[in-house]
Parts: C-alpha cells; structure tokens; sequence
C-alpha cells in the first residue's frame, strides 16, 4: 500500500450469506478483495425462527483475522434491516436475534393499529407499513416476556460493532428501518414508542455514518491480529444504504434499485415525502448518507429465485442458474405473470408449488418446468420494478431519465433487460459489490480519504464494470400485462369485500 492509499476491512452481511472483503481507496483506485466467505441462514425453534448470531460472530472474526494481515486502518459492519438482539444489564444477549420472516409478526400489525392509527404512525416514521418491521418484532417480543430483563437493543451491525469495541450505539440508516425512528425530529420515537408499551430505555444512542465507533477490545485484538488502533467506523450500516452511495449516477435524476434477496426500489431525496398519497402507495422514507432520504418501496426479490433452486436442489433436480436463464430467455413472454406483493411468498415452505398455486388461483397459466417458473418469476420482479420506479417518481414530483440496478440482480442480465424494458428506460447495470463499495467508500471519506458523495460517485463509476441496458419496443405490451394483473387484482379485492 502507498502513502496515498487507505485500507480498510468491510463487513457484509447479507440474509443469506455474509463475507469480510479488503478495501482498497486511492485517487483513482477502488478494489475489493473478498478475503472470507459463510452462508447464513436460520433456524427454527419451538419460539420461531432465529438467527446463529454466535457463529455469523464466529465467521466475521475469521473473516478479520485475514484481514488484519494486509494491516487495516478501519472496519466498518453492514447488514440487513430491521433484525436485533437484546442485552441485559451486564451487555449479555439475552436470546438469539429473531428472523424477521417469522410468520408471528404480521399478526402484530392490528395490535399497533389498536393503539396507533396507521396515517399517524406513517406522520411519525414515515414508513412502509411490512411485518418485518423491527416495530412488529418488539411487540411480539414484549407479549412474550422477552423485553422484561432487556437494558438495550441492537441492530446486528450494532450488535456486532459492540462486540467488537464495547461501545453502544445505533447507525442511524438503520435505526431508521425499524418503524420507531422519528423521521422528522431525527431521533427515536420515544412518544411513539411509549404508548405501544416498549420500553424506551433500550433504545441506544445514536451515529452517523462516518462516526468514529471505538477500537477493537483486547480481547478481540488477541483473536485476529488486529491492532488496538484500528478505528471501526460507522458506516451506512443498513445494505440497502450503503449500496445507494455506491451507484454510479452523474446526477439527480436517477432511480435506483439495490437487487438481492428484497428488491428496494426507490429515489434519493432532499427530504421526506410523508403526504396521504404516499402512505396509501406504502412507500417507505429512510435516511442515507448526508442527511438524505432513501425513498423507495420493499418488493419482492431474488428471495423468489433463491427458494425455487433450493427446493429444486432439494429434490434431486438439476438446478444450474445460467442453463435455467438460457432456459427461461426462451420461454414465451408474459404467459404467466404474478404480483410479488402477494404475501403467499414472504415465507414459503416450497416455492416453486407455492407460485404454481398463486398462478392457478389467478387463472395464469402454471409453469410446467423450471425454465417457465423462472421467467414467471422474473418478468413479475420487472413489473414490480416498473410499477414502484414510475410510482415513486410521481409521488416525489421527480422525473427519472435512468434506472441504475446495483447488488448481485445486476449480474442477472435477463432480469436487468426485462426491467429496462418495463420501465422503458435505460438500465445501467452494476456494481455487482454495491453494497461493500458504500461501505468503504465511506469508511474512506471519514478517514479524509474521499470527498463528497458526486465524487464517491464518480469513482465507482471510473474504476468499477458496468452495464447499459437500453429499453425495447414493448412498452405497450408492458403497459398490457400491467393491465392485466392489476384487474385480476382489483377483481380479487371486489370478490373479497362482496
């Protein structure tokens, strides 16, 4: 490394696999180095799902441990919203973290409703209205008894920052997913909070993106080499925050979708949209770097395909994801099209069955292979695409010239030239590493490495692949398929409340 250049480690947790990568940053330099990689996944209990909190700690020490052999000066933590652990008095977790797909949340949200109305609680958090929500978690955990003896809560990539320094605190990105944060006075929503009956005491302090977080404890030191000056800094530690800051874009005009296991689709604003309109399209407003705000939708995402190979894995089916695409790229278009919204997918024990009955239910044709599932599954991912860019565009007031898909879908290059062609708009596909560049990146800029975010921009866009996808002519057939499925919706609805 030459005196010009910063190095850092990044730790990137994702819902299904988490890794250590290498940062490299200089004027015209930006390199990752993946140096340790784990799957992740749940498990289940007599209490529900959960996560093996123990051994993702575990891995991320290896993972540091190669790290501190290229002598680091920082580390900064991201992962996936909304999921936490509870500390008691002494700093000791009280249970696992629970898994936010847990079934047991969405009977939550009519509890919340009994005590907050929904326009209320959208005035407050200005966020989209999902059972994953750390809110829902928190109620569930208070009926169980689970809160009782809790002195903190925190977020994993808190959770795990304070193993690593001893120090507590909440990284405001991702405080600002849990559905108590307050989006307006920028801090939690103790009132709020209060008269759903949480204690307001666990809430911990909280940090900006750049804030310097402490220093690796001794004990630490001692398993993985790592020097007790390293600075761990606090990053934009929710994924999805930490990928916006890597998208490549030359100006405002821009929507961006960070594809993984959830697709968010959104815009990055001056401030919050917290109009009726808004609450109604259940678009959600998180902070970014800056003092920004993350506006954008959850949809459905790769999770669909995730399951689908696994369950046909499972069943002793060959399940290469390129032949699958190859497969799929040759299937006829918009035979069988879904709405990803449906809540059928949010946790399926067999998803490929489980899309074969929404398509009956539908009257959509069943796919009869893996290659028409798999374009079922990613023509109704463009679509979702389609219909959140153009709605969060028009509830912000601001026009979009360009589609920037970054995380692991911008490796999909069917998924990413059906969503140009649903959008109608260019796609710029990539990087793939979103998420780790955002968090070096701004592990690089705390440490007067970097400067503002156009620059930071402009860096990944100098030093990082990327992709144009450029729209079709079949708009109008989009435009049709849309009509298709929002009918059958709009009919299911009228059928339900007859």
């Amino acid at each position: 490394m030459t005196s010009n250049e910063f190095n850092c480690a990044a730790v990137d947790l994702g819902a299904s696999s988490g890794r250590v990568v290498l940062g490299r940053v200089g004027s015209d330099l930006l390199e990752l180095t993946e140096l340790h990689r784990f799957g992740n996944s749940p498990s289940r209990d007599e209490s529900g799902w959960r996560w093996d909190i123990g051994t993702i700690h575990h891995e991320v020490l290896a993972g540091l441990r190669r790290a501190a052999e290229h002598g680091p000066s920082s580390i900064g933590v991201d992962s996936w919203a909304v999921d936490y652990g509870l500390l008691d008095r002494n700093g000791v977790l009280l249970a696992e973290p629970r898994h936010h797909r847990d079934p047991r949340n969405a009977e939550m949200i009519e509890r919340v409703r009994e005590r907050v109305d929904d326009a209320e609680l959208y005035r407050v958090t200005g966020l989209q209205q999902l059972p994953i929500n750390t809110l829902y978690q928190l109620v569930v955990s208070l009926g169980e008894g689970e809160l009782d003896s809790a002195e903190t809560m925190l977020l994993i990539p808190d959770l795990l920052t304070y193993w690593l320094t001893g120090e507590i605190g909440a990284e405001v990105t991702n405080a600002s997913t849990t559905q108590l944060f307050d989006v307006r006075g920028e801090d939690w929503a103790y009132d709020l909070a209060r008269r759903l009956g949480l204690p307001t005491h666990v809430f911990p302090p909280l940090r900006a993106p750049g804030d310097f977080a402490g220093t690796p404890r001794a004990e630490i030191s001692t398993r993985t080499g790592l020097s007790r000056s390293v600075r761990v800094t606090s990053v934009a530690s929710h994924d999805t925050a930490s990928a916006v800051v890597a998208v490549p874009a030359t100006d405002r005009r821009f929507a961006y979708i960070s594809c993984g296991t959830w697709s968010l689709v959104g815009l990055e604003l001056d401030s919050p949209v917290l109009t009726e309109r808004s609450r109604a399209a259940n678009v959600t407003n998180e902070r970014g770097i800056d003092g920004t705000t993350r506006y954008l939708r959850n949809t459905m995402g790769l999770w669909l395909l995730q399951e689908c190979l696994r369950c046909w894995r499972e069943r002793g089916l060959r399940a290469d994801l390129d032949e699958l695409l190859e497969g799929a790229a040759r299937q006829p278009a918009f035979r069988s099209v879904l709405d990803t919204d449906d809540p059928a997918f949010i946790a399926p024990q067999d998803m490929p069955t489980t899309i074969g009955a929404a398509c009956a239910e539908a009257g959509e044709p069943v796919p009869e292979t893996p290659e028409a599932t798999v374009r079922c599954v990613l023509e109704s991912l463009a679509l979702a695409h389609r219909r959140t860019v153009r709605s969060v565009a028009e509830l912000a007031d601001r026009e979009v010239d360009v589609v920037h898909l970054v995380g692991g879908g911008s490796r999909n290059e069917l998924l990413c030239s059906l969503t140009a062609d649903a959008c109608d708009l260019p796609v710029i596909a990539g990087p793939t590493e979103a998420t780790a560049l955002g968090n070096v990146l701004i592990q690089a800029r705390a440490h007067g490495m970097a400067g503002d975010r156009s620059e930071l921009r402009a860096l990944v866009a100098a030093t990082q692949p990327l992709r144009r996808f450029e729209p079709g002519d079949s708009a109008g057939a989009w435009d049709a398929v849309d009509r298709r499925v929002r009918d059958r919706a709009g009919t299911a609805t009228r059928a339900t409340v007859e």
